[in-house]
């Protein structure tokens, strides 16, 4: 197993980051120069890496424990393949910070110099003066903030060599065997329009959180549509109180924000990535996209607005009418497009995902930060509407119209009857459909008593569910 080594002087964060890679709490960290002392020595997995990460004290001169902190330090960076130099950027480049680092890359390890402590934008020219250096494998970064931390976990987990473990190899099998299954169903273009043009009146939806205020956001898109950036765009604006809900930014990264009464967990898909020695790697990114959309309760749809739209678009969309969320789709990379093909993109967009017309469009630039703050008032509209409950005597008016409109077909010369409506769930709204012959209510009928319901009550950017039963039935 590879070994990774912290270096850098006192007080520079090497303990906070050795805690975050370990999604613990175990490094002291203070403020206290010279806290760390002893070679800490734990394993931590990175992008399915494993790797031996190892928290030294500082390097600093001035008395006989600090010469004795060097040396160890000095011995741990010897014994390392991979080092991560860390010098606190809101200082200036020092001499001896320099001296250091052209001392530990004449050991020809795979190095890199991190800047930590770049806690805003403002401070991201701070990381130029540390190019004088004289290396470009430079992260500015800040640990205590969660910010620009992936980039530098990517440049790590390539200078590591995947060996899977047998338990997962095993248990991922299993499971993906499973999803085998759903691809297979939803590469059936027939099943398809019908799955999801009309949700299973047998379906339980999992509530993920009863408080409406919490809305669990899941960053959903293929490879290099964005998702990163439009995180980073999303964290950066307005912030109020950020926090870290999983503890650490690795695989994946769970980030709070407060806004206003609303509390909002991105929960970031931006993991997926390319794994050493597994075939299919599509059918792999969609599993670990399935994986975290069992964890939202609305999801950011990302596509690259540049480009033509490809099958794992739309493949990785069917996962979000799959899971019943709530949804927002997100034209990214607008800063490339000609603004007179909008009308021909979002119709491009409304013909490709059809399952999805419930869900409104905004189009932004994540790289700009171009309309990035609509997504927040979108998203606080959309829940409201996930959210809502819709009296029975209005619900029952608006379904009286429905019929007298449009009366329900009869099935083998039956007369099929809905005596009332009534909603019995929200997150998403779930309204049950009291009837004589439930069976008898064609899919058709639904997705036309789902639109009329749509054009009386506002559910944009949520999918509406019918549950048909007889009177008395549970």
């Amino acid at each position: 197993m590879k070994k990774l080594a912290i270096i850098g002087r006192p007080n520079v964060g090497k303990s906070s980051f050795f805690n975050r890679l370990l999604k613990e709490r175990d490094a002291i960290t203070s403020e206290v120069s010279g806290t760390t002392r002893d070679v800490k020595k734990r394993i931590a997995t990175i992008y399915d890496r494993d790797v031996e990460v190892l928290d030294t004290g500082g390097l600093d001169e001035g008395n006989e424990l600090f010469d004795k902190i060097r040396e160890k330090s000095l011995q741990a960076a010897n014994e390392a393949d991979i080092i991560l130099f860390m010098v606190d950027g809101k200082s200036l480049p020092e001499e001896e910070d320099k001296k250091l680092f052209h001392e530990l890359e004449a050991m020809g390890k795979s190095m890199a110099l991190v800047v930590n402590k770049i806690d805003n934008d403002k401070m991201k020219e701070k990381v130029w003066e540390y190019y004088e250096f004289g290396t470009q494998t430079i992260f500015g970064i800040s640990v205590a903030h969660n910010r620009s931390i992936n980039p530098l976990l990517e440049w790590i987990a390539d200078q590591l060599p995947y060996i899977p473990k047998v338990q997962e190899m095993v248990a991922e099998e299993d499971a993906m065997d499973g999803f085998d299954r759903f691809l297979e169903d939803f590469d059936d273009e027939e099943e398809t329009e019908e799955i999801t043009s009309i949700y299973d009146e047998n379906d339980e939806i999992r509530p993920i959180d009863e408080d409406p205020n919490h809305i669990h956001i899941a960053i959903i898109g293929r490879v290099n549509v964005g998702k990163s950036s439009l995180l980073n765009a999303l964290l950066g604006e307005e912030r109020s109180v950020v926090s870290s809900v999983a503890g650490t930014t690795i695989d994946p990264i769970d980030e709070t924000i407060v806004r206003g009464d609303k509390t909002v967990t991105f929960v970031d898909t931006a993991g997926i990535r390319k794994r050493g020695k597994i075939e299919g790697i599509e059918k792999y990114a969609l599993y670990r996209t399935k994986e975290q959309l069992d964890r939202a309760n609305m999801a950011l749809l990302v596509l690259d607005a540049s480009e033509p739209f490809r099958d794992l678009d739309e493949k990785i969309a069917g996962l979000v009418d799959q899971n019943r969320l709530a949804c927002l789709i997100v034209l990214n990379k607008w800063d490339k497009v000609d603004g007179n093909d909008y009308k021909k993109i979002v119709g491009q967009v409304r013909d490709r995902f059809k399952f999805l017309h419930y869900a409104p469009i905004v189009t932004v630039s994540a790289l700009t930060k171009q309309r990035v703050h609509k997504i927040f008032q979108m998203i606080e509209k959309i829940n409201d509407n996930y959210s809502q409950r819709i009296p029975t005597s209005r619900l029952n008016e608006a379904l009286e119209f429905a019929m007298r409109k449009h009366p329900i077909p009869s099935m083998n010369g039956q007369m099929i009857r809905i005596y009332y409506a009534t909603q019995y769930a929200t997150r998403p709204p779930q309204i049950a459909l009291i009837m004589n012959k439930p069976k008898g209510l064609h899919f058709t009928y639904r997705r036309y008593l789902a639109n009329q319901l749509r054009e009386t009550f506002d559910f944009e950017g949520t999918p509406l569910l019918f549950k048909a039963k007889k009177r008395g039935e549970k």
